[in-house]
């Protein structure tokens, strides 16, 4: 699968830009603030309905506009066309196309055109708060997986419920056991359905990571991934029983699957403390590349490949070793964005790799290299 063109308009700071891709790798350069990213985030947008890095859609209308259109046709099995579309108006709802026939649920179109991005957001996994992780996994899964992710919006749907009763008990001081169990006996049933999903999920997950972790660090250190989760040693019931006091006193449900987390631990030390900005880095790549992989083998077909700006922080080794692998067979097409030109230049010379380069100035692309043949 590839995407072969991709057009927009209005989106974020590009008023218009139409792009024909190479099936393999496209490098697009400039300055910081040119919108390189942007470029990256509209094809993610036709994956996930969604911005990468804003979830607020009228955010990404170009400042003055009514609306943003973006518009990809892919060459997917047996060489077949696809054309993917969301537009965006002010003030209306998001409309999301595949090949003309409207979606009525966007989250059918999850999982069709699989898709992982790599930035330096991706930092927040190992900086940020537990729910970072958890929905990592979330999103993960829920690309292969349409009953995991219908599980998980049926829990939050309940979650949200539970939440808003035990507020109306502290603000009208009553109680109703019964009203609550309602929601309870949801978040039972669903909770452990996808703890189970997730332990799964990780534990194949684990070696795949481990293993493009040791490709790009040439295997001098050792990691691991450990999911933490209060479900794995007691039952949710048990626990919602428990702790129904400290929920009423807070007003939110404190325990369960929502709950849950990922440690991520390098040489057996947590890597937040205790790793450099560039093992950091090497680590969130590293996961995003068994996500790839993982995923590829599910499909059996190659999910796009984003990578924006992430060579900084890296020595040289680490990103040559990074080229050599996503120019290997196990990847297909591949967006890569960064500021030196020449790095990019130096980097695809050494590799006599197939791609294309464009450069972006001031919202304009332009291709300024031939595909090589």
């Amino acid at each position: 699968m590839y995407l072969k063109q991709l057009k927009f308009n209005n989106f974020k700071n590009y008023e218009e830009a139409e792009i024909q891709f190479s099936p393999r790798i496209n490098c697009f350069i400039g300055k910081n603030g040119a919108g390189k990213t942007n470029v990256l985030d509209a094809i993610y947008y036709l994956s996930f309905c969604k911005s990468y890095f804003n979830p607020i859609d009228t955010q990404n209308i170009r400042h003055q506009a009514d609306f943003f259109a973006i518009h990809g046709e892919y060459i997917r099995q047996k060489n077949a066309l696809d054309k993917v579309s969301c537009v965006m108006k002010r003030n209306e709802n998001k409309l999301f196309k595949l090949n003309e026939k409207k979606y009525d649920r966007l989250a059918d179109h999850i999982g069709i055109l699989p898709l992982v991005m790599i930035s330096p957001y991706d930092r927040d996994l190992i900086n940020n708060g537990s729910d970072v992780r958890r929905k990592y996994m979330d999103g993960v899964i829920s690309q292969f997986d349409h009953a995991y992710l219908n599980n998980l919006l049926d829990y939050n749907k309940a979650l949200l419920q539970r939440n808003a009763l035990l507020k109306i008990f502290v603000d009208k001081h009553y109680f109703d056991s019964i009203a609550l169990e309602i929601w309870d006996l949801k978040l039972v049933q669903l909770g452990h359905i996808l703890v189970e999903k997730r332990k799964n999920f990780v534990n194949e997950f684990i070696p795949i990571f481990q293993h493009y972790f040791s490709l790009i660090s040439g295997g001098n250190e050792s990691v691991k991934l450990i999911y933490l989760s209060s479900l794995n040693e007691s039952n949710m019931s048990d626990l919602l029983k428990e702790n129904l006091a400290k929920d009423k006193a807070q007003r939110y449900t404190s325990v369960g699957a929502h709950k849950d987390d990922l440690e991520f631990l390098i040489d057996d030390y947590p890597i937040k403390k205790y790793g450099s900005q560039g093992q950091q880095k090497s680590y969130v790549i590293a996961i995003k590349l068994a996500q790839f992989e993982f995923m590829r083998k599910l499909k059996n077909f190659k999910p796009i490949l984003l990578l924006d700006d992430i060579f900084d922080k890296l020595d040289n080794q680490r990103v040559g070793q990074l080229i050599r692998l996503v120019s290997e067979e196990n990847f297909g097409q591949v967006f890569i964005t960064d500021t030196q030109k020449e790095r990019i230049e130096a980097l695809f010379d050494a590799t006599q790799l197939d791609h294309r380069l464009f450069e972006v100035v001031q919202g304009n692309v332009k291709e300024i290299g031939n595909e090589r043949v």
